[in-house]
């Protein structure tokens, strides 16, 4: 016989399981929580990136367009710190999805995170609405360049054809994110007849803004903490992603 909280969470993976079964056409929409037991940190919960104590500066100050240029430097010694994580290894829920598209039932993946985590594990229909670590160009020639060219470099990494900056292809404070990559994603959310919305508190716009164009029959949110889609959901489960991902 199971404790409340556990006989609650059996009958919610339970219905998780009966709505896959039924869907045709999954959209799965992720932000950080995704990535936590992958070994990234999360940015809004209480021991996430945006609880730390930078200098007198926030994360959001310092992952900004103006920061970028003014104070390159100070820059990438954060973003080498604190943003990129090359060990990271896909979690189950990544590897569910991947599973989910071999079997054609998952449409799209629509991510916040900039991990490319989704892609390592084998998903090739990926929407990157804030970009990746994994690309990046020269702002002078625009050579592309992998990952290890940040991180092998000391200071501003610097490309060796022309010697201009090397900017990761990530959306920082105050640019837009690619309309290309948004326009699909909400292409691909519109045609979903079940829209699966975890770890994210959709707190950032636009990428928040996109389930507005969801119109289908399921709408699952999974996540630790409240998030503004509950009350239109058609399920709610409080718990780790990779977990509940895992066991469906």
């Amino acid at each position: 016989m199971c404790d409340r909280v556990s006989c609650e969470y059996e009958e919610s993976a339970a219905a998780l399981r009966k709505i896959i079964e039924k869907s045709r056409r999954i959209v799965f929409f992720g932000g950080a929580g995704v990535s936590t037991e992958s070994g990234i940190p999360d940015f809004r919960s209480p021991e996430g990136l945006y609880a730390g104590d930078f200098e007198g500066l926030t994360p959001e100050m310092i992952l900004s367009k103006s920061f970028f240029y003014l104070h390159p430097e100070q820059f990438f010694a954060f973003y080498r710190r604190y943003m990129v994580y090359p060990d990271a290894r896909p979690n189950a829920a990544h590897l569910k999805l991947y599973e989910w598209e071999q079997r054609d039932i998952l449409r799209g993946v629509v991510t916040q995170n900039v991990d490319g985590l989704h892609k390592a594990a084998g998903n090739r229909r990926v929407y990157e609405i804030h970009g990746s670590v994994h690309d990046n160009a020269c702002m002078d020639c625009g050579a592309f360049y992998p990952l290890r060219a940040v991180l092998e470099s000391e200071g501003i990494p610097r490309c060796p054809q022309c010697g201009g900056v090397i900017k990761p292809s990530v959306v920082l404070y105050g640019e837009a994110p690619d309309k290309y990559v948004c326009m699909g994603a909400c292409r691909e959310i519109s045609n979903a007849d079940t829209l699966i919305v975890a770890g994210t508190s959709l707190s950032v716009e636009p990428a928040a803004s996109f389930l507005q164009y969801f119109s289908g029959k399921n709408l699952v949110v999974v996540n630790r903490e409240p998030t503004p889609a509950d009350s239109r959901a058609s399920l709610v489960i409080r718990d780790s992603v990779a977990k509940v991902m895992g066991e469906i």
